[in-house]
């Protein structure tokens, strides 16, 4: 059964011409992964956005309320490098009720994905880096607080410090953060996650493959009822906000490595986007269509 997939069209939001950030990569993703036959006309499930109280379980209440009545400070709007705009702020509600959605799908079809998601630079008290609201804090702290899970993990590959989700979850036992990204890269003030493997710029393919192994091998003693997967392809070599150098082929590793290590341990995943940031945003929807291939190769070899 292919895994179930979410996506909104409203997962783009107006940007001014020239904007670092590809929001445009969101709908060349859905074309890119409709084109491989990977998602059918109607194959897919849309999130409504998510009420205030759930965003608020990974947030301060005022916070939330802020970004919601479009009432950010100007130090908090520059922090976040996004506008706050009505359409900017719908767009953040439905990306975390999207990771919601996928990781609800994923604890009933053992893996579900949204074509959004992976804004970890969110902490508690605010937003930074394109990250508005923390969607897999939000997902996997409203799981624990309905008791539909009792641990999860966080596997985060983007290259940049997944420091949020870290920060958001530091001490609590009941949420296992691990993190591989490149040492000098964004945010400059690192957070401390429970396993943290920063990389030294330049690293390819076989070094970060290996990082990835110490990180499943630290992950495969750890008990948890779900894996959030955090799949930024701004490995890349060549990305523009990256510094490290993994090639087509060894991001193709690194997705089918990630799938392979929950399936082989019954561990529900829920796959998000993260970052990336080629100048061509259809080259960076299909960098990120290679985790559906790779998902759906294996589900194709399991049946």
């Amino acid at each position: 059964m292919r895994a179930p997939l979410v996506w909104h069209p409203d997962y783009e939001a107006p940007l001014d011409p020239g904007h670092r950030f590809p929001m445009s990569k969101y709908g060349y993703l859905r074309q890119a992964l409709a084109e491989r036959g990977l998602m059918p006309p109607g194959g897919f499930l849309a999130p409504v956005e998510a009420p205030p109280g759930v965003i608020g379980l990974a947030h301060d209440a005022d916070y939330v309320e802020r970004v919601i009545s479009l009432s950010l400070r100007p130090d908090e709007l520059r922090r976040i490098g996004l506008p706050g705009t009505a359409r900017m702020a719908r767009r953040v509600r439905l990306s975390s009720a999207g990771t919601l959605l996928a990781a609800r799908l994923a604890l009933e079809h053992g893996r579900a994905f949204s074509l959004a998601g992976g804004s970890h630079h969110a902490a508690r008290e605010g937003g930074a880096g394109f990250c508005v609201f923390n969607d897999v804090a939000v997902a996997a702290s409203a799981l624990l607080a309905e008791g539909v899970i009792r641990r999860a993990l966080v596997l985060d590959l983007d290259v940049h410090q997944g420091d949020g989700t870290a920060r958001i979850f530091e001490g609590d036992d009941r949420v296992f953060t691990v993190s591989i990204h490149a040492e000098k890269n964004f945010p400059v003030r690192k957070a401390v996650s429970d396993l943290d493997i920063p990389l030294p710029d330049g690293t390819g393919d076989e070094a970060y493959l290996a990082a990835l192994e110490r990180a499943l091998d630290r992950l495969s003693r750890e008990r948890a009822d779900i894996l959030f997967l955090n799949a930024g392809v701004d490995v890349t070599a060549g990305d523009r906000l990256g510094r490290l150098a993994l090639t087509p082929e060894g991001l193709r590793r690194r997705e089918a490595r990630a799938l392979a290590f929950a399936a082989g341990r019954d561990l529900p995943l829920v796959g998000v986007l993260g970052g990336g940031y080629a100048s061509d945003p259809a080259l960076v929807a299909a960098r990120h269509a290679v985790l559906f291939e790779e998902a759906a190769r294996s589900d194709r070899l399991a049946t």
